[in-house]
């Protein structure tokens, strides 16, 4: 080959470098400045004032996973206290606006979440939601559609809370157990750890269905003395966790002195005397890590559902208060104890 025609090889090669790398560079100077990262969009339903906080731990963790709220991930949070309609109205506004995620609580809200996104392809992750007889999940461990989520460990709960009822007040005979009126999905499973429990003790378990704190009164009201045998469990459901509902409780117990122990209510003059409950916070960052393995490409359906941990606080001042004696091994298992 001549020089001629090696110069002229050579600069024909050199243009066609040059024009390569001008385009590479065009090409990620456009990726780096016109490019947009994408943008989760996650549909909150907050069903029930009481574990309203389980949004704050799910948006902490979502941080620290690296979703930085204004830049990769937005959030609509919608808020209401128990109203079927309500729910049903907020979830179908959240489908017809396409969010990536739905994550939403409490048990209702969550059937009511997995019927809505239905056939929709939105992912729904759920939290202080019962597995049991709900129809939620296939099973934990497959919990099948489109759907996974933390799960409320009612009768683990429910049997703990009965073993130190009996710790507390050994010389229990009857044990009071209100209730929501129709409220199987919740009431069920924790009735059924319950029961044989009672059975087992020789105690007489009274159920006390409600439809509203009015009825509850009156309820409480029919019932019998003598009561300086008689505690009070109460239940994850929404009647004794209503402001109503509790108020009616502690009207009736405060009047005969009687124990109140299960959901953690601690305010007021007459207290529960202990409280077991999964932290709502803790819930929300159990329920970021299975948001973080969906937007990472794995179905929510294939995602095992995670059993919360719940904490005891045991209320020693209250205990003090009824003339109760609390043992140390107790004091040693709470979490938290109020002096």
């Amino acid at each position: 080959m001549s020089m001629i025609k090696k110069n002229r090889y050579y600069n024909k090669n050199g243009k066609v470098r040059i024009i390569i790398f001008v385009i590479l560079i065009m090409s990620w100077f456009f990726l780096m400045c016109c490019s947009k990262p994408k943008i989760y969009r996650v549909g909150v339903l907050s069903g029930v004032n009481f574990v309203a906080e389980i949004t704050d731990g799910f948006k902490a963790r979502m941080t620290e996973l690296g979703y930085i709220e204004g830049r990769n991930i937005s959030y609509d949070v919608q808020r209401t206290d128990f109203d079927m309609e309500v729910y049903d109205r907020i979830l179908k506004k959240l489908v017809e606006n396409k969010v990536d995620l739905i994550l939403v609580f409490p048990t209702e809200a969550s059937q009511v979440a997995k019927t809505v996104a239905e056939g929709t392809g939105i992912p729904v992750v759920f939290a202080n939601a019962f597995t049991e007889d709900t129809g939620l999940v296939n099973s934990v461990q497959e919990p099948g559609g489109n759907i996974t989520g933390v799960r409320w460990p009612g009768p683990e709960i429910v049997a703990r809370g009965f073993d130190i009822l009996m710790e507390l007040v050994p010389h229990t005979k009857r044990m009071f157990v209100p209730y929501q009126r129709n409220y199987i999905s919740r009431v069920k499973c924790q009735l059924d750890a319950l029961r044989p429990a009672a059975a087992s003790a020789n105690i007489t378990l009274v159920e006390i269905p409600a439809s509203s704190p009015e009825e509850l009164e009156n309820e409480l009201m029919k019932q019998k003395g003598p009561f300086d045998s008689v505690v009070i469990h109460t239940l994850a459901e929404p009647l004794a966790i209503t402001p109503g509902g509790f108020a009616a409780l502690v009207k009736f117990a405060a009047g005969y002195k009687i124990p109140i122990g299960g959901i953690p209510i601690f305010e007021g003059g007459y207290q529960a005397i202990f409280g077991i409950i999964p932290p709502p916070i803790a819930q929300g960052r159990q329920a970021a890590y299975l948001a973080d393995k969906i937007f990472n490409g794995t179905p929510a359906g294939t995602l095992p559902v995670i059993t919360a941990e719940y904490h005891f606080t045991l209320n020693y001042m209250q205990a003090e208060k009824l003339g109760l004696t609390v043992s140390e091994r107790l004091l040693s298992q709470a979490d938290n104890v109020i002096r």
